[in-house]
């Protein structure tokens, strides 16, 4: 069991099970609509667009090739005609110009280097008046998948995060988001909070090797004194068994859903 599968359920998939219902919600794809799907990773969120876009499509861009190469897969083996996936940073990517009715990202919107320059370029993809959706993580200090493990492995000091740990949260204020979107030429802007748990496995071993295949915790980890480092896989192993319910380990979470609409 790696941090990419739960057999054949994708790591990410799994965890975000639960938010991914108020996602498909609001993202309300309808018959006929043009998505793409930003950061899509291995594509599920692409896939459920093009189902419910029917005789529309659905576009999946990505950094990671090997992801995208799974999403092609696994859109084939649905016999699914009207995704396709394309490897590319949405920052910079060449879209066609005016091409989608509506654009959706799953945590895949946070870490661009310009966010205006990237939401402008993908603005530049969508038609007047489409749809903006997202869904991005509200502040650090609200996140107990990010607070719980950090303290954990770090134990009584913890190191203060850095700029590269905190980039999943950079756009979880709402004022400083809506400025991005407004200068990147979208109106109408709007958070609706989420509060669901991640998941991490189904018991504390498989738990154990998902967070460790976390960036954050991974780096966190890497910063350790080697004589110490057992200790704080110790500490990690007993947050994990006290975060463990009926269906699975669960750490609390907080998200936005940001939309908005194409000027």
């Amino acid at each position: 069991m790696t941090v990419e599968n739960f057999g054949d359920v994708d790591f990410y998939d799994a965890e975000l099970r639960r938010h991914n219902v108020h996602f498909r919600a609001a993202a309300d794809v309808h018959p006929g609509d043009h998505v793409v799907d930003i950061g899509c990773g291995t594509g599920r969120s692409t896939r459920e667009a093009a189902c419910a876009a029917g005789n529309g499509s659905a576009l999946g861009v990505d950094v990671s090739a090997p992801m995208l190469e799974r999403a092609r897969r696994i859109a084939e083996a649905e016999g699914l005609r009207n995704v396709t996936f394309e490897h590319g940073d949405a920052q910079s990517h060449r879209f066609s110009c005016a091409r989608f009715d509506l654009c959706v990202s799953r945590f895949g919107t946070m870490f661009f280097t310009d966010p205006i320059a990237a939401f402008a370029n993908i603005g530049r993809a969508l038609r007047p008046g489409a749809r903006l959706v997202l869904l991005v993580w509200q502040d650090a200090d609200r996140n107990e998948w990010f607070t719980a493990v950090r303290q954990a492995l770090a134990g009584s000091t913890p190191s203060t995060p850095t700029d590269s740990d905190l980039k999943p949260f950079s756009l979880a204020d709402p004022t400083h988001t809506q400025r991005i979107l407004t200068a990147a030429g979208f109106a109408d802007v709007g958070f609706t909070a989420v509060h669901e748990p991640v998941y991490y496995g189904p018991d504390r071993d498989v738990a154990y090797d998902a967070v460790l295949g976390l960036r954050h915790a991974s780096d966190l980890l890497a910063t350790l004194d080697p004589a110490t480092t057992e200790e704080a896989l110790d500490r990690l192993r007993a947050t994990l068994v006290a975060h463990h319910v009926g269906s699975g380990v669960l750490f609390d979470s907080r998200a936005w859903i940001v939309t908005a609409r194409r000027t």
